[in-house]
């Protein structure tokens, strides 16, 4: 099973995923998860000592480790690889944690429009390795957008869930990143309601999100709060966001099984 989930910043995205990947290793799942923002937080919404994550490098930042497998360094000049080898990177690279292997794709900056470099090579074909031909179940930590997913990876996501807070950027964000998907083919695009407060806050996102299906909510909560502060995941904590998590869980997998 391969998910997605994005969503504008500051919506709760980095928490659901990693409550998400939380639950499966739970249950007895391979799970991989992968953190594909440029600001990088899902290792501690997994509860991952800053000791541990503070050491891993992203693939985009591997300048070396691109070049090599590319052979951009070994005298092709402008010329490499772009389909190198990389089915031996995740389990050399991750981190694991209570079951689950974190993984940090990172962005490539670009000089310039249409830039495509070693280190781009790299991450488009990990990308496709572990959405395509990995079976472990696979929590994919988006930017507010889809931009590590192309055309050839795209199809092998099984759903995109969109989370959404009560306000209107979020939403405008979210039917943003749904016409993105379409585009790229995703046909299973949710929403999940983050950050609410009361039945309002509910009743606005209902109204106003249109043709994105809403698999269930999660109400703001000190728990989240507290678990940053003590440095674990909020499925540590437990409480009404991980039993909220915990639903739209099941509400995903009983429609991806239908």
């Amino acid at each position: 099973m391969k998910i997605a989930v994005t969503g504008k910043g500051g919506v709760g995205k980095t928490t659901v995923a990693g409550i998400l990947a939380r639950l499966f290793s739970d249950e007895g799942y391979r799970v991989l998860a992968v953190d594909a923002d440029p600001d990088a937080n899902l290792a501690s919404a997994l509860g991952i000592p800053e000791s541990q994550y503070k050491k891993i490098t992203p693939f985009s930042k591997m300048k070396k480790l691109a070049e090599e497998r590319t052979g951009a360094s070994g005298g092709y000049g402008s010329y490499f690889i772009l389909n190198p080898k990389v089915d031996d990177l995740p389990e050399k690279y991750c981190v694991e944690h209570q079951g689950v292997k974190l993984l940090l794709m990172g962005t490539v900056e670009q000089g310039g429009s249409g830039c495509f470099c070693p280190e781009h090579a790299l991450l488009k074909s990990l990308m496709k390795h572990l959405l395509i031909e990995r079976e472990d179940v696979v929590i994919m930590d988006m930017e507010a957008g889809i931009e590590h997913l192309g055309r050839g990876t795209a199809e092998s996501v099984d759903a995109l869930l969109v989370v959404v807070e009560p306000g209107r950027r979020s939403i405008q964000t979210a039917m943003q990143i749904k016409s993105l998907a379409e585009d790229l083919g995703l046909k299973r695009v949710f929403a999940v309601g983050s950050k609410v407060v009361d039945e309002a806050d509910v009743q606005f996102i209902r109204k106003n999100l249109v043709d994105l299906e809403l698999l269930g909510f999660v109400y703001l909560s000190e728990e989240v709060k507290k678990a940053d502060l003590e440095g674990v995941s909020p499925f540590d904590v437990g409480g009404m966001v991980v039993e909220g998590v915990r639903s739209i869980k099941a509400r995903l997998v009983a429609k991806l099984n239908n």
